[in-house]
């Protein structure tokens, strides 16, 4: 794994599904997808089907200049058409229609998409159930001692720490069982052609798209999603429950660490360049501006639905900008929680019964 980018890479961010969405990712994703597309052709007789082998391993071995693509993307708004100009440049001139042919940017771009998606939220998955493990285990140290209860952030009755606990670990069960009711909504092939009518494929779309849907491991969308993005929209606001769920544990460790209260202690505070007493509750101040500003991306996911006609240039755009960000807060947030709640090295107070 690569280092962060950035001092604000390491307070915030994951490399992880960084690297998961990169430009080198995302084109090696692009590749297999066009290398599939041109043996499904071949299968389906569109193409004769030694063409789209050959074609399918020509692409397979493709070098891509990354410079030239990015350069290209810049001018294109989107890297597929020089990405296809690359590949055809290094083949026979006898196996371009097989290549791409039928295709249009969006299939590629969205596809790629959804199938890094897929990665990064089966790493999401494991991450919230350390998270709830990391939960038991503090209750499992501290659940039997006391806290004030406090309502408005006004001291209120007495509580037990398991309660608050308890509350911290509750809605990641649901998470998950909104997770799952999401996959298949939001893992199907983007096969549609240009003006997402599928015309482009000359009949052989549904032989096309369920070769590709197969070997990919994705649904069939039962009918082209180039301007419908509730899916994308679902995504956003799943990301915003989990960190809002993880941002609510660092706003309750905030609180309790603050000195004359001293509900809490943590390993591994922050220091300060001018008060050398001071141990700032860092990790979890960052859960709280985690989930603050994937509060702030799903509203431009939500913004990015209105895709204008056939094709929006501008929402599709917003949704490269939002998305990506929103996940890697998330994985971000669900590493600084279960590292933070493994911090805690007290919480409460044993056998007291607090009083007003």
């Amino acid at each position: 794994m690569t280092a962060p980018r950035s001092w604000m890479q390491a307070l915030t961010g994951d490399t992880g599904v960084a690297e998961r969405l990169s430009d080198a990712s995302q084109v090696a994703d692009m590749l297999r997808i066009e290398a599939l597309y041109a043996q499904a052709a071949g299968q389906a007789g569109k193409v004769p089907s030694e063409l789209g082998e050959a074609a399918a391993k020509a692409i397979e071995g493709a070098t891509i200049d990354h410079d030239r693509l990015m350069r290209a993307a810049a001018k294109d708004g989107v890297p597929v058409p020089d990405l296809v100009s690359q590949i055809k440049e290094q083949v026979p001139g006898n196996l371009h229609d097989a290549i791409h042919k039928g295709l249009t940017s969006q299939d590629v771009t969205d596809t790629a998409f959804v199938l890094a998606a897929r990665d990064i939220l089966e790493s999401f998955e494991a991450l919230i159930k350390a998270v709830v493990a990391a939960c038991d285990d503090l209750d499992a140290r501290f659940g039997t001692n006391s806290l004030m209860g406090r309502t408005r952030m006004q001291a209120a009755l007495p509580i037990k720490a398991a309660h608050r606990i308890g509350q911290w670990r509750a809605p990641f069960a649901d998470h998950l069982k909104r997770l799952n009711q999401l996959r298949p909504r939001l893992f199907k092939l983007q096969l549609a052609g240009p003006v997402g009518t599928g015309e482009s494929f000359e009949g052989f779309a549904d032989e096309i798209a369920l070769h590709m849907a197969q070997e990919l491991g994705l649904g069939m969308p039962q009918t082209p999603w180039h301007t419908r993005r509730d899916s994308f929209a679902e995504l956003a606001n799943w990301l915003a429950l989990v960190t809002g769920s993880l941002g609510k544990i660092g706003a309750d460790l905030t609180l309790m660490a603050q000195q004359g209260l001293d509900e809490v202690a943590m390993k591994g505070g922050g220091a300060s360049s001018a008060m050398a007493h001071k141990s700032n509750p860092v990790s979890a101040e960052v859960l709280v501006a985690l989930a603050r500003d994937t509060a702030l991306q799903q509203s431009g996911m939500t913004l990015a639905l209105e895709h204008e006609q056939e094709r929006s240039g501008t929402a599709w755009t917003l949704e490269w900008m939002v998305l990506p960000r929103a996940m890697e807060n998330t994985g971000a947030a669900l590493k600084t929680a279960e590292r933070l709640l493994g911090d805690v090295i007290s919480l409460g107070e044993p056998n007291s019964s607090k009083k007003l």
